[in-house]
């Protein structure tokens, strides 16, 4: 049995529209999980925030602040470092600026640093 060309024409725009359908769907759950892995990020975020306010003296959360402008990944590595010690009763609270200095610098040892010398 033939089907018509307007049969035919037909089930290709069902199929079609089937897909387009499908294709929608997929987004849309990949979107609603990027949403929600955002919104856990950022809750965690918050957390290591109100963490560093019992943890650090105002003046070293200046300093973290500043840091934070010029380099987040190492901000977040320095808070989660401190959130971790000050769990493990590792350190005294409150961190004051000083000592805040030497667990940056503990941290950024790894960095090389390069100088120009004038002949």
């Amino acid at each position: 049995m033939t089907l018509s060309a307007d049969d035919e024409l037909a089930q290709l725009r069902a199929q079609r529209m089937a897909q387009i359908q499908s294709q929608l769907e997929e987004q849309a759950a990949a979107q609603a999980d990027a949403e929600i892995q955002k919104e856990s990020q950022q809750a965690a975020i918050a957390q290591l925030d109100a963490a560093m306010k019992t943890i650090l003296t105002p003046e070293a959360r200046s300093r973290l602040a500043s840091l934070n402008l010029v380099n987040p990944e190492l901000t977040t590595r320095v808070k989660t470092h401190l959130a971790t010690l000050s769990s493990e009763k590792k350190i005294a609270t409150p961190v004051n600026d000083q000592q805040l200095k030497r667990i940056l610098g503990g941290l950024s040892e790894g960095r090389r640093e390069t100088s120009i010398r004038r002949i």
